[in-house]
């Protein structure tokens, strides 16, 4: 009785594999179910917002399948079925977003952003390319020559050692 309990506990801690929903709907044509995984994993989760409608658990994701597959079905094209989820959940929705007076920072922002860097960066090394020491005054090396002699380190005495 000790063994099976000790068994028991045993498998109950083991973890169990999340096994996900497979869903599968039926085509009319090859070309839908072509389309609809391509549109699937294109379209962004709004709940997860890291994973596509194709990989998420989440019950938006399997609405969002379902409503894919009916507009597919009725015949929507993909601009149609795009343009209804950004309607619907904005820009966001989609992992590659339209270019458009709201997303043209997002596409063209590091593009601007990394000339610029390379421009203020070749300008700093123009101008330390430019820059020249003036020549030093008689007094100046004087001074140095004063400094230096001051600094030097006197040699080690080797008669002295041991």
């Amino acid at each position: 009785m000790n063994r099976r309990c000790i068994v028991l506990s045993l498998l109950l801690m083991l973890p169990l594999p999340a096994w996900p929903v497979i869903e599968t709907y039926d085509f009319s044509d090859t070309s839908l179910e072509t389309r609809y995984h391509a549109l699937s994993e294109e379209l962004r989760c709004p709940k997860c917002q890291n994973q596509n409608i194709a990989d998420s658990d989440a019950p938006i994701s399997r609405d969002l399948r379902a409503l894919l597959h009916t507009q597919l079905e009725q015949g929507a094209n993909d601009a149609e079925i795009l343009g209804f989820m950004v309607a619907r959940y904005g820009d966001f929705v989609r992992y590659r977003p339209a270019v458009d007076e709201n997303t043209v920072i997002l596409w063209y922002g590091p593009g601007i952003v990394a000339v610029i860097g390379l421009l203020a960066l070749g300008l700093h090394l123009r101008k330390q390319s430019s820059v020249t020491a003036a020549p030093m005054t008689p007094e100046e090396r004087e001074a140095l020559g004063r400094q230096l002699a001051k600094n030097t380190p006197t040699p080690i005495d080797t008669e002295k050692s041991p």
